[in-house]
């Protein structure tokens, strides 16, 4: 079985010695390739990371204030009344009598008075 060292040998073989000035293989295109890398790094960051850390700290403001008597939606597409609110989890009333303990993180979004359960207006 060869391995993946086994398989790169030859290619480092194949390659020149480094410069007298101490530049390798890439040392002259070290300092381009760092322009593009960086650009593509940046919009990576303000499309994706950016918005997403954004809408985490929405969903967390929002879950912190809750309150007693708001209906939600949990991530597994359950609904209920918030009973009573913990520290760490919520008491949700699921129907006339039932309760169950459920985690804060759980909770997917708050509905209004009214407001159906749907996920097409998303």
């Amino acid at each position: 079985m060869t391995g993946i060292f086994d398989l790169l040998v030859p290619v480092a073989q194949a390659c020149p010695a480094p410069a007298s000035g101490g530049e390798g293989l890439l040392g002259g295109l070290g300092g381009g390739m760092m322009i593009p890398m960086l650009i593509i790094f940046g919009i990576f960051y303000f499309m994706l990371i950016r918005p997403q850390q954004r809408k985490e700290k929405e969903r967390k403001k929002m879950i912190t204030e809750l309150k007693t008597g708001a209906r939600v939606m949990f991530g597994g597409g359950m609904l209920g009344v918030i009973a009573n609110v913990k520290e760490h989890t919520f008491m949700i009333k699921i129907a006339d009598g039932v309760k169950v303990e459920v985690s804060r993180g759980a909770v997917s979004r708050v509905l209004e008075k009214g407001e159906k359960a749907t996920d097409e207006d998303k």
